[in-house]
């Protein structure tokens, strides 16, 4: 029945062993008194020490503080170096131990008919009395050892200081005195219980009387009085009662009762908790008995023999809903844990695990047989049981899924008292619970603030529940485990008995069987009172097998395997049948086998669709199992096949690295409860799922995750939550409430807005119109269409797509809220009275008081609440709690009412307006947190409300919600822009260049606007999708203003803001930016701008003004402008100024030597003074020098007597198709002659262009793309041209260069170049003005001047 869930080999037997309730830690010792804590978890060794004798570690660590503390010489022998003896008892002490160490005490005193009422209800939380330390405790018969795990510092309290008596056990008490803290009581030799104090470690108190010969075990309880006791247990036999609570002054104390227990002495003692009764004590002895006695009379109940010639060495209670007739766990030496049935009946005791099948057989090679010597079962999870045996330490894990016996049924509306039912032993039960002192039932108790600084209501301690139990007189016909669970309607109950197996239907109203019959799974339909159950023929019954080699144990092994087999048989052919309860009580059966598949049937699923998982052999590929697809065509309400989905484990980045054999087999499909047909593929089996009463939300549970889809308007996948080991879990509109065997976890879900969910509503507006199209004809006849179609129908509103959302927060966890341990000493009690004792420093940081006296809390998230002990039932939130029934059906609540997680449950509800309201108990400096939350929620308007969101957003919220007004108030608010751009300002541009102290805040203004001008344009935008033109008009005054300062925003934004004022008609707004931005020298983007108004002469004026010339004389030439020539004269004279002036360059030493070797660039001075002027024209332009040249071979210029007729050597670029010319918006680099470099005439070096070489033909130049120029061509100079003669650069730009294409290098490579800016980017007027034709060659009288055609 159980599984490994950790080992750990050791050398040694183990004989003692104890587990931490809240970490997974382990404490042992060996029979060679070594002790070590383990973390079964993760599988390590947090620390280990040598109890018995003296430990070398903690000697010399204790040596080190003492030199620290500035002890020199040691006053006497360290108590690190008293050898401990053998060790007698391990435990841990901390807060967590306490707290669940009086849990368990209260409750089973809680169970008792005659309990007084304020056992419980009174219960809260103690103080933190060892303040974050985690105390290691080991109990030898020499000294005591308290070891603090966090700080590594550790006290030996020697058996001097407790008169000088061995120490054989100890115990901690719940109570303690004034000024006492933490107490320890520890069992002497001589028979006396001494007290000592951890805060002054000095002896207390003592217990005398009791005892004749040495204490063997202690234990703590509480009557159903309430009364705190100690009882003990002698080497003399005797069981002692001493009363535990600190009024008494006396330091001497008296037993209250001795009874004989055992003969031979008392080995260990237990305490049970009872369903419904007073607690009830379990005591082992030498006389191999195990006796169980009452609390309150104190009377022996019931004895037994466990196992016969073994004496028990521990025991423990326990309670399972596997195994719910199971109390008792105990060990003797063999290798089972033995279980020892229910007292009420025949008190048998079974072997519950044969534990050397669960231990890896290598290891038990070397051994002879597995005995075990220690036994122990966790004190807040039942299902984990360690062992400690010769082998080594076994953890074993024993059905962690299954959950106790008990199902909600529904609460009536308006009804605060709630119901669930549940079985135990043969009886059907009614458990009736509801919160006593609710102020409001709609929201729970949150209400004034308390005298000790909390909200009342905020912690579980204060939410009061009253239960009664009520007996249902039909009777159950089986007693073994059974799994409940109740109709979508509440009207029917069904119960199954797996074992059996049986099922049985009980009608609510009046508790009568309807249906009943062989089946082992059953499940319900979430819409409609029909179910599912696995048909089955009865299995015969495993018999129990005697230990032993003898016949009769062999012919009961060969009767347990024929019935093994029959099991299998029936089990493999078992069918899934459907029935459906009608109103009349009757079961009618729908479908008599589901499914076509021949596996056997291994678990059934209800909801809105019904799942199948099926027995797999095969294993599939990992690759296959991270494939997994969706589910396609879910037969809901939406439209379309499939969605993109993820069914694959979130193992999956790691999955490539595991074997095929450990790959998740896909053997879960899906089926409809209407056609019984599949849907959709197999899917990995989830261990449960559940389906949202409205069917909205589906939840899959694996191992380690649970995968969240959404299943309207069709099946779309969500997300995975990394919730490992979940039992169970209800929804609650988008809550999913989920249980683990340690956390209470509340995921909230929102399915976002996909683009199908927008499809959807448009095909249903259709739909619904056309359904009105049709009523009107039927009802108008023809007439009507015209009516219908004449409706105009809204602006379409802007529809904003939405991520889906997955929130977890944490309810409930078992461990009790961190805190910081101090190094040397705990703090003192100022109030240690009962048991709500406060440490000096109060918590601080928990509640403000608001205005009003309001209290607020100032955490996001409420601490984490305390998670009832063992397996849980979820029943769901009502009076605004989480309701939940534990294995001993008794009801808990767990508040809700924190206003961080109450917000977020409205909202998730639906009730947004509420949610809001409830912000006012949060601190301001959540409220962001908690819009965020909303807005994923999809309620962006309603969280526009909230007081304490920021500014930043606040305008996403209300862009979110379209409440454009808000949002302008929020850009100007955050910009500090809320005064610039008014006319009544009186800024003109000479302000703007000007800043005097009082308009300094300009500056400020029109930083905000480019820090936000993304922000702006997009305000904007949505201004003009709602046709809301005077926010638009607003946020544009703003921006153009802001367009206005050299550098305030960037060219892309200034265009845009071009294009957005010309689309609003703001012409003057917009030639004012075209004079401003020209004032501060953007002329590309007044140039654009001056396109957008279409004003020539203000484009013309932009580039102009500007700098950039080349532009202009295109723009001017495109158009026919009259102010051609002036400007390519004004251009050519820039390039000239450029050419004249020197390049300043800085030679060192080494380059001015190799420069002076150099032969000289011109060879006379005559040569220097011929520096021709630049003339480089349009297309088509006369020259401004001399007569207009004629088209073709132009007439020999005059020759000089120095001179020869130049050659001339035409440069083309490639015939590429024409472009922009003006669509690059850097400048472009300078050709030859405009670099200021003249044309050589060495008569003797042949001449080259720049980088060298003269392209001769336009296939040797490559094209412009590849980023080569064509002067950049690797071709040698011909042989016909004239080397002596200057060479004459003919240079055509083609309306498809970039401007790095005419870029070249000059003689000297140090030289800078000088740049001419290019057409503009922006320029519209610039396109394609001229054809590609033919260079225009103009005489000179000197040389032959190189002339560029600009088109």
């Amino acid at each position: 029945m159980l599984r490994l869930r950790a080992f750990r080999p050791t050398n040694d037997k183990i004989v003692k062993i104890q587990m931490h309730p809240t970490h997974p830690w382990l404490v042992t010792a060996d029979a060679s008194d070594h002790v070590s804590v383990w973390n079964w978890e993760h599988r390590q060794v947090i620390y280990e020490l040598k109890g018995g004798g003296v430990d070398e570690r903690r000697l010399v660590g204790a040596k080190l503080e003492k030199l620290a503390e500035g002890e020199s010489e040691p006053r006497g022998k360290p108590t690190e170096a008293i050898r401990g003896g053998s060790v007698k008892q391990v435990s841990f002490y901390d807060d967590d131990v306490r707290y669940w160490q009086l849990w368990r005490n209260r409750f089973a005193a809680a169970e008792a008919p005659s309990a007084v009422n304020n056992v419980t209800a009174a219960f809260s939380s103690p103080a933190p009395s060892t303040k974050g330390r985690h105390f290691l405790v080991i109990c030898c018969e020499n000294k005591a050892i308290f070891l603090d795990l966090v700080t590594m510092r550790g006290r030996d309290v020697p058996k001097q200081d407790l008169d000088n008596k061995s120490l054989l056990c100890m115990e901690f008490l719940a109570k303690s005195a004034a000024n006492e803290g933490p107490l320890v009581a520890f069992g002497g030799s001589d028979g006396v219980i001494r007290v000592l104090s951890m805060i002054t470690w000095k002896l207390a108190r003592r217990y005398t009387g009791g005892h004749k010969g040495s204490i063997a075990c202690l234990m703590n309880f509480m009557a159903s009085s309430g009364e705190a006791l100690l009882v003990s247990g002698g080497s003399d036999g005797l069981l002692v009662l001493w009363s535990a609570d600190h009024g008494h002054d006396s330091r001497e104390l008296v037993p209250k009762l001795s009874l004989k227990a055992h003969e031979g002495g008392v080995t260990a003692i237990e305490l049970s908790r009872v369903i419904g009764g007073a607690p009830q004590l379990i005591t082992i002895g030498a006389d191999k008995t195990l006796a169980i006695w009452d609390t309150i009379s104190f009377k022996e109940m019931r004895r037994i023999k466990p196992v016969s010639k073994l004496a028990c060495h521990s025991v423990a209670s326990w309670c399972h809903p596997r195994a719910p007739n199971l109390d008792i766990l105990t060990c003797v030496k063999d290798s089972h844990i033995w279980a020892i049935e229910h007292p009420t009946y025949s008190a048998l005791t079974r072997p519950l695990c044969e534990l050397s099948s669960l231990v890896p057989p290598q290891l038990l090679a070397s051994h002879k047989k597995l005995r075990v010597y220690s036994m122990v079962a966790h004190p807040l999870q039942p299902h984990l049981v360690a062992t400690g045996t010769n082998v080594g330490i076994i953890v074993c894990e024993f059905d962690p899924r299954s959950l106790p016996p008990v199902a909600a049924l529904p609460t009536p509306p308006g009804g605060r008292e709630h119901a669930a039912v549940y079985v135990i032993e043969r009886e059907l039960k009614l458990l009736q619970f509801q919160l006593s002192n609710t102020v409001n039932p709609a929201l729970g108790n949150n209400g004034s603030l308390s005298d000790t600084g909390r909200i009342r209501g905020d912690t579980p301690e204060q939410l009061h529940v009253k239960q009664i139990k009520k007996h249902i007189s039909t009777p159950v016909p089986h007693d073994s485990c059974s799994v409940l669970s109740v109709s979508s309607s509440g009207k029917y109950l069904g119960i199954v008995w797996p074992d059996i197996p049986y099922f049985s239907i009980y009608k609510v109203s009046d508790w009568s069987i309807v249906d009943s019959g062989s089946a082992r799974l059953l499940a319900w339909d979430t819409c409609r009172d029909r179910f599912a159950v696995l048909e089955s023929a009865v299995a015969p019954r495993m018999p129990i097998i005697p230990k032993g080699s003898s016949r009769k144990a062999k012919e009961a092994a060969a009767a347990a395997a024929q019935a093994a087999a029959a099991a299998a048989s029936a089990a493999s052919s078992a069918s899934v049948q459907v029935r459906i309860l009608l109103d009349d009580g009757t079961s009618n059966i729908l479908m008599r086998s589901v499914g076509s598949r021949s596996e056997p049937v291994i678990g059934l699923h209800g909801g809105a669709l019904l799942g199948v998982a099926y027995r797999t052999s095969r294993r599939i590929s990992p690759g296959a199992a991270t494939a997994i697809s969706t589910i396609q065509s879910m037969p809901l309400s939406g439209f379309g096949s499939s969605a993109v989905s993820s069914f694959s484990s979130v193992d999956d980045s790691f999955s490539s690295r595991r074997s095929s054999a450990e790959a998740t087999p896909l053997n879960f499909q899906l089926y409809s409860w209407e056609s019984f047909q599949p849907v959709g593929d197999l899917l990995p089996h989830p261990e449960w799922t559940a389906w949202d009463q409205t069917v909205e939300y589906c939840a899959f549970a694996y191992q380690h995750y649970i995968v969240i889809s959404s299943l309207r308007p069709q099946y779309r996948y969500l997300g995975d939550v990394a919730i490992p080991h979940a039992t169970g879990a209800v929804w609650h509109r988008r809550q999913l409430f989920v249980v683990t065997p340690t956390t209470i976890e509340c995921v909230f879900v929102d399915a976002g807005v996909a683009p199908i969910d927008i499809e959807t509503k448009r095909r249903k507006e259709e739909m619904r119109l056309k359904e009105a199209q049709a009523g009107a004809v039927a009802e108008h006849g023809e007439l009507a269409l015209i009516t219908v179609d004449s409706q105009q129908t809204n602006a379409q509103e802007r529809v904003i797509l939405r991520p889906p959302m997955l929130q977890v927060v944490r309810l409930a966890s078992f461990q009790h809220a961190p805190s910081v341990a101090p190094f040397l000493t705990l703090p003192k009690q100022s109030k240690v009275d009962n048991d709500d004792a406060m440490p000096e420093e109060r918590k601080v940081n928990e509640v403000a008081v608001g205005g009003g006296g309001v209290a607020v809390a100032v955490t996001r998230f409420p601490g984490e609440q305390k998670r009832p002990v063992g397996p849980l039932v979820v029943v769901g939130v009502r009076d605004g709690v989480l309701w939940l029934i534990d294995r001993y059906m008794s009801a808990h609540a767990i508040s809700l009412g924190h206003p961080g997680i109450r917000c977020r449950c409205l909202a998730a509800y639906g009730d947004a307006v509420s949610a809001v309201k409830w912000a006012s108990r949060l601190g301001r400096e959540h409220h962001d947190d908690l819009a965020q939350f909303m807005l994923g929620m999809g309620y962006a308007t309603e969280a526009l409300h909230l007081p304490g969101i920021s500014k930043r957003l606040e305008f996403d919220l209300a862009m979110k919600s379209n409440d454009l007004k808000r949002a302008l108030q929020c850009l100007l608010t955050m910009s500090n822009s809320r005064d610039l751009g008014q006319e009544t300002l009186g800024l003109d541009l000479n302000d703007i260049m000007n800043l005097n102290a009082k308009k300094e805040n300009v500056v400020d203004a029109v930083e905000g606007i480019n820090k936000f001008a993304k922000e702006f344009l997009d305000l904007i935008d949505a201004a003009d999708a709602t046709a809301q033109a005077d926010i638009a008009r607003e946020a544009l005054k703003r921006l153009a203003a802001a367009g206005s300062l050299k550098g305030a925003l960037r060219g892309h934004e200034l265009r845009g803001i071009a294009l957005r004022l010309a689309n609003h008609g703001e012409l003057t707004r917009l030639s004012n930016l075209v004079n401003n931005m020209i004032s501060v020298g953007s002329g590309r983007e007044a140039a654009f701008a001056a396109a957008v108004l279409g004003d020539n002469a203000l484009m013309e004026k932009a580039w102009k003004e500007t700098g950039m010339l080349a532009e202009s004389v295109l723009h001017a030439q495109a158009h026919g402008r009259p102010t051609l020539r002036s400007l390519v004269q004004e251009w050519n004279k820039e390039l000239q100024k450029e050419m004249e002036a020197t390049p300043s360059t800085k030679t060192d030493a080494a380059a001015a030597f190799l420069e002076s070797l150099e032969e000289p660039k011109f060879t006379s001075l005559a040569d220097a003074a011929k520096k021709p002027p630049i003339e480089i024209l349009p297309l088509g332009m006369a020259s401004l020098y001399g007569p207009n040249p004629v088209h073709g071979k132009p007439p020999p210029a005059a020759q000089g007597p120095n001179q020869q007729k130049p050659k001339q050597l035409l440069l083309e670029g490639p015939n590429a198709p024409a472009q922009n010319a003006s669509a690059q918006s850097e400048p472009a680099a300078p050709t030859a002659s405009e670099s200021g470099v003249p044309p050589t005439s060495n008569s003797d070096v042949p001449t080259t262009s720049q980088s060298g070489t003269t392209p001769t033909s336009e296939s040797s130049v490559p094209p412009p793309e590849t980023g080569a120029t064509p002067l950049e061509s690797d071709t040698p100079v011909p042989p016909e041209s004239n080397s002596q003669a200057p060479t004459e650069l003919n240079e055509k730009t083609t309306d498809n260069q970039n401007p790095d294409s005419s870029s070249a290098g000059v003689d000297d490579p140090t030289a800078s170049l000088e740049t001419v800016p290019s057409a503009s980017k922006s320029s519209p007027s610039t396109v394609d003005t001229a054809p590609h034709q033919s260079v225009n060659q103009v005489p000179n009288a000197n040389s032959a001047n190189p002339m560029i055609d600009f088109s």
